[in-house]
């Protein structure tokens, strides 16, 4: 059965992008949210394998959704997504239990690797 992740990210673009790359690596995309509230509420939802999570969004930044993500489920498995030069906010959710972090622009080969490692 295809692992499945959700898609979290204000910007259509972007979540169109990273949909393209998984979908076509054998993962199923079962959600997609346009912010951390959304993220919160759809991971309930759905309950992914994986949840790419954008840093900077309106209602709720990435890294609020992460934390609230958390308690409803300790093991959920997060990678974060950010532009360039956000090193500082990086960190901040890896401490905060993000399993690794992809830097935009998305480099598709950098984003299955990252998919593949959390996945284990």
């Amino acid at each position: 059965m295809a692992q499945r992740i959700l898609i979290v990210d204000d910007a259509a673009f972007m979540r169109m992008m990273i949909r393209d790359i998984v979908s076509k690596n054998g993962y199923e995309v079962c959600g997609e949210a346009n912010d951390g509230l959304q993220a919160v509420e759809k991971y309930k939802e759905v309950r992914p394998d994986l949840v790419t999570m954008d840093i900077t969004m309106p209602e709720m930044d990435g890294i609020a959704a992460l934390k609230e993500i958390k308690k409803i489920d300790p093991n959920a498995r997060v990678i974060m997504c950010s532009a360039m030069g956000q090193q500082a906010m990086v960190i901040d959710a890896i401490q905060a239990g993000a399993k690794d972090f992809i830097v935009k622009p998305f480099q598709h080969d950098r984003v299955i690797e990252a998919i593949k490692k959390t996945l284990g």
